[in-house]
C-alpha cells in the first residue's frame, strides 16, 4: 500500500456535496483506503480571483494502484462530477489533485508530484499540516513552509 495526499476543491453549487461526493466515489474503489481527513476550509480563489470563495479539504489515502491509474480515477471522478475545464485556475464542480505520493516524484506533463505550487497554497498547506504534521515536502518541514506563506485568506469552516 502506498500513502497519498489528495486536494479536493470546489466553488460552484453544493460544494460540500461536491467534495462529499468525491469522497464517496473514492471509498468505492476496492483499490483506495481512506485514513485521515482534515477539516472543511473555505479559502479565497487564487490566479482568477472573479469567483466564488472555494471549499478545500486534504484526505490521506492508502491505494494499491499506481501514480498513473490513480491520476486516470481522479479524472474519472471530476468527469462523473461534471468537472469543465475552461478558465485556468477557473471556478469548478470538483477538483481532485494528487498532492503527494509516497516513494513517487515526477515532472511529467500530465502528472507532477509533489503538486506544482502546493507550498505556495494556504487551500493545500493548512489542511496537510492538520493531518500529518511532521511531513516533508522537497526536504523542507511542513510548518516552515506554512510559516513562509503569504497568500489567500483561509479559513476552517465552522459547520464543516
Amino acid at each position: 500500500m502506498n500513502k497519498v495526499y489528495l486536494g479536493l476543491g470546489s466553488n460552484i453549487g453544493d460544494t460540500k456535496e461536491n467534495i462529499n461526493k468525491a469522497i464517496e466515489l473514492l471509498k468505492e474503489n476496492l483499490n483506495i483506503s481512506i485514513t485521515n481527513k482534515s477539516s472543511f476550509y473555505e479559502t479565497e480563489p487564487v490566479g482568477y480571483t472573479k469567483q466564488d470563495w472555494f471549499l478545500n479539504i486534504v484526505i490521506e489515502i492508502e491505494t494499491t494502484l499506481k501514480p498513473y491509474k490513480l491520476l486516470e480515477y481522479c479524472q474519472y471522478i471530476e468527469s462523473e462530477l461534471k468537472r469543465k475545464r475552461i478558465i485556468r485556475w477557473g471556478p469548478r464542480s470538483i477538483d481532485v489533485d494528487i498532492l503527494l505520493y509516497e516513494g513517487f516524484k515526477s515532472n511529467d506533463k500530465d502528472l507532477i508530484v509533489p503538486h506544482p505550487r502546493m507550498c505556495e497554497r494556504a487551500f493545500v498547506m493548512v489542511p496537510l499540516y492538520e493531518i500529518n504534521k511532521t511531513i516533508e515536502i522537497n526536504g523542507k518541514n511542513i510548518k516552515e513552509i506554512i510559516d513562509n506563506l503569504d497568500g489567500e485568506e483561509i479559513r476552517v469552516k465552522k459547520d464543516g
